[in-house]
């Protein structure tokens, strides 16, 4: 082979290639490579949508990007990337960059990424293993970045002390006031204690449990990186918060700005494999937010090895059309002013960016002399550099004013903030101008003052009152479930709205959704399309104790005088397992007629094994067989005396007619069954199906 190979623009370094792939995730990496090479990276939103595959997501969805979209690389510096993989976020770096460096193990991984950034001639890939590689690579990067990396230090490096040991070779690559950027799950996330798996090894609570069943992959809890940081005289580090996680980040945290109650409410962010939902994650997220140990268990970190940023949150809007895509970013000076600044993601979004400030005094105009401010706006477009900037209000969202009157039954006092807000929303509501985004969350109050601090969403036309009231509350209460206590009746009445114009307003909202997102779709969709599941053991534990009254045979004997209830019993241990019953009873020498009854709810039995000393009964004989549900078609001949049965009632019963059969001295039945419980609705459809009713 060939010690350099070009594709497009980039070089491929194969000098340190051992000649084959020792990591390989199988034929999903050949179709990667067919769309990298044969598809522009403009159709990768439309692919991932109709693949339905959670890897075609992951390795080439742009919003793996946000990760390192943010940092403050320019063209002056160079980069080092470590484990680039098939190039998710190579992309971003290479479009900052001066200078990118890429080494990754895969050479079919690195042809991937070569492919699907063939136009950036800034970019050197060097494939094989990084211990090989590294002696040749330069010390002068402003950058080392790896993400989704230092948790296979194991596999890179070796020994007893191998993360460590990845950090000071690393720290040899850097400049004196270089940076290494590193992201990696929290092995005490949220996430894994509400009931994700481990990301890695696929199993659950591996982390938590400290690794205790070994495996080639470690993740660390705040305290452990620290104290690796420490061995390597790790001078400065700065912890971020990527939420839901650093895979798709869309809000990036700091211990300058940490989350507050009610923020971290998009938790059903995982892909990758089944989970359990142990519990609510917002409601947990919002109790260790009050009581601050976010940093503990937040789902990943984003560490910063050097001098700390201006920039201590981002929020990332771009699960969007192109042409509104932007990102939101709280900054401080070393002075200590902060400010908020939103910038394009594109220039498809640049104008969208600009008409912000457009809307600032447009919606000054409207609302001066009124109480409520909005927050100033200032353009700036240097040529190089595009974005709004705003003044960093203080104050408390009214969402979350809201939130304590609900958590303390106070509805005057919530109604009381309502009208308020409606009365400053409607203030010269005649005017050619509205902001359609006049939602809770945007509007900041301290004491007396109440600011509108995002007003993204200005039309130049008038929009009533009650409908952006409408919408307000809508959007509250589709963000926790927690608020369904309000009174809706009363929010309507109010408003004066009406069921058919709330149903209207509602058709209104998702059209304008639908607008935004230009048909895209969102990431809470693609993890329903993938198809893994969400289990709640909290349910399974309800079946389970509800089984106890409900899976129970009882048993009636009939005489000659018909079945009593004050002589029926139930049988101890029928059930061997949820969906099995196994019967051996006694059965007296004048008994005409037995009854099973095989649970106390709607259900389907099959009879595996019906047997009268021994001897089968005869069931393809109705006579011998009475039940008071249908009796379902044997789809084979030797079935017929095995037969199944729909009960759409919840005192199912099976008669037997015993009168004919041998008798002994002591006669015993035996039955084997097998019984599903089903919904009442199911079983009615189910029967209605069949014709004879037996």
């Amino acid at each position: 082979m060939e010690n350099k190979e070009r594709i497009g623009k980039i070089t491929l370094d194969y000098s340190k290639y051992p000649g084959e792939d020792f990591y390989c995730d199988g034929a999903v990496e050949d179709e990667l490579l067919q769309i990298a090479r044969d598809m522009s990276p403009v159709e990768f939103s439309r692919v991932i949508e109709e693949r339905k595959s959670w890897p075609i997501l992951y390795h080439l969805s742009s919003q793996r990007e946000n990760i390192v979209e943010w940092l403050p690389i320019s063209k002056e510096h160079k980069v080092l990337e470590v484990g680039s993989g098939c190039g998710a976020i190579t992309g971003a770096l290479a479009a900052k960059a001066g200078e990118l460096t890429c080494v990754d193990l895969s050479r079919k991984r690195s042809m991937i990424n070569a492919y699907r950034h063939s136009e950036c001639d800034n970019v050197t890939i060097h494939v094989g293993n990084f211990k090989d590689i590294e002696p040749d690579l330069p010390g002068d990067y402003d950058y080392i970045c790896l993400i989704g990396v230092f948790e296979y230090g194991q596999s890179y490096i070796g020994g007893t002390t191998p993360y460590e040991d990845f950090l000071r070779i690393l720290q040899r690559h850097l400049k004196a006031d270089g940076r290494i950027i590193i992201a990696i799950e929290n092995k005490l996330g949220m996430k894994y204690f509400a009931g994700c798996k481990e990301d890695h090894l696929g199993t659950y609570f591996s982390g938590i449990e400290n690794y205790a069943d070994g495996g080639g992959v470690r993740t660390f809890s705040r305290k452990g990186l620290e104290r690796i940081f420490a061995a390597c005289g790790v001078g400065e580090s700065h912890f971020y918060y990527p939420y839901p996680d650093y895979k798709f980040m869309t809000t990036l945290f700091s211990d300058a700005y940490l989350p507050g109650k009610g923020e971290l409410s998009n938790n059903l962010r995982n892909f990758d494999r089944d989970r359990m939902l142990l519990f609510n994650e917002k409601q947990a997220f919002d109790g260790v937010v009050e009581d601050g140990l976010f940093p503990v268990f937040s789902n990943s970190y984003l560490v910063v090895l050097g001098a700390d940023f201006d920039i201590k949150y981002t929020r990332y809007s771009n699960d969007r059309a192109p042409e509104y895509c932007i990102r939101t970013e709280i900054g401080q000076t070393p002075e200590g002013r902060r400010y908020v600044r939103k910038y394009p993601l594109g220039k498809a979004a640049a104008e969208h960016v600009r008409g912000m400030a457009v809307a600032y005094e447009s919606l000054k105009e409207r609302y001066e002399g009124s109480s409520l401010h909005i927050n100033h706006c200032s353009l700036v477009d240097n040529g190089t550099e595009l974005y709004a900037e705003f003044e960093f209000v203080k104050g408390q969202p009214l969402s979350r004013l809201l939130d304590e009157c609900l958590e303390h039954r106070d509805m005057d006092g919530f109604f009381d903030y309502f009208k308020q807000y409606v009365e400053k929303v409607d203030y010269h509501s005649q005017a050619p101008v509205a902001d359609f985004d006049l939602v809770f969350s945007n509007i900041l109050v301290d004491g007396e003052d109440w600011t509108l601090i995002d007003y993204e969403w200005t039309f130049g036309k008038p929009v009533e009152t009650r409908e952006l009231a409408f919408r307000a509350v809508y959007c509250y209460l589709l963000e926790d479930r927690k608020r369904g206590c309000l009174e809706m009746d009363r929010i309507l009445e109010l408003l004066q709205i009406t069921q058919e114009d709330a149903q209207q307003l509602r058709e209104q909202e998702r059209e304008f959704q639908s607008f935004v997102t230009g048909k895209r779709m969102a990431m809470a969709q693609m993890r329903e399309l993938i198809g893994y599941r969400v289990m709640q053991p909290a349910k399974w534990i309800d079946q389970y104790q509800d089984s106890e009254h409900v899976n129970r045979v009882q048993i009636y004997e009939d005489l000659g005088d018909g079945y009593r209830e004050e002589t029926s019993y139930f049988v101890k241990d029928a059930y061997r397992g949820e969906n099995h019953i196994e019967l051996e009873i006694p059965v007296s020498g004048n008994v005409k007629m037995l009854r099973i009854d095989p649970c106390m709810d709607a259900c389907m039995v099959k009879v595996k094994e019906l047997t009268f000393n021994g001897v089968e009964i005869p069931l393809q004989n109705k006579k011998n067989l009475l039940i008071n549900g249908r009796l379902l078609k044997a789809s084979r001949k030797e079935d017929a005396n095995h037969p199944s049965m729909v009960f759409p009632t919840t005192d199912p019963n099976i008669n037997l007619v015993l009168e004919g059969l041998e008798r002994k001295g002591e006669n015993v039945l035996t039955a084997n069954m097998e019984i599903v419980r089903i919904p009442m609705e199911m079983a009615q459809d189910m029967a209605g199906a069949v014709k004879r009713i037996i």
